[in-house]
């Protein structure tokens, strides 16, 4: 008889509630470890991020990066359902800018493949992408609306 303890593997929704509650407390390793290496993540083109993204370390410097610095990122609340189509994530949250103390709303939602553990891909939609890309805007040249 073996002593072992195994313990059960994480459902998708699972996945992407650690996932998320990695983003929420800003640490990396926590995302690192959700994603797989090869992860690929779609953002809305209008987005100074935007296109598709291939990569652990590619999210880690081309998305948060570039999303942290332009602004404080805080998440304050992270919805997940779980479907035939994968995982739905809706998150809510408050961009900071940095140059300008100006606050935007953010609401995003995205659609999540987990497989094995790890989150493969991720399709993001924004409720207002053309509005996020000005406040980007703004908050790289310091203006305010």
């Amino acid at each position: 008889m073996s002593n072992q303890m195994t313990t059960p593997a994480e459902s998708p929704a699972q996945v992407v509630r650690g996932l998320y509650d990695a983003l929420s407390k800003g640490d990396v390793p926590g995302v690192l470890a959700r994603l797989a290496p090869e992860v690929i993540v779609d953002e809305p083109t209008q987005l100074p991020y935007g296109g598709v993204h291939q990569g652990r370390e590619v999210f880690v410097r081309s998305i948060l990066g570039a999303m942290t610095g332009y602004a404080n990122v805080a998440i304050t609340d992270a919805e997940v359902f779980e479907g035939p189509a994968g995982v739905i994530g809706r998150l809510t949250g408050t961009l900071t800018a940095h140059t300008t103390g100006e606050e935007f709303p953010l609401t995003m939602v995205e659609i999540h493949r987990v497989e094995d553990g790890t989150v493969r891909e991720i399709d993001v939609y924004t409720k207002n992408p053309h509005e996020l890309a000005a406040f980007y805007a703004r908050a790289e040249t310091g203006t305010r609306r």
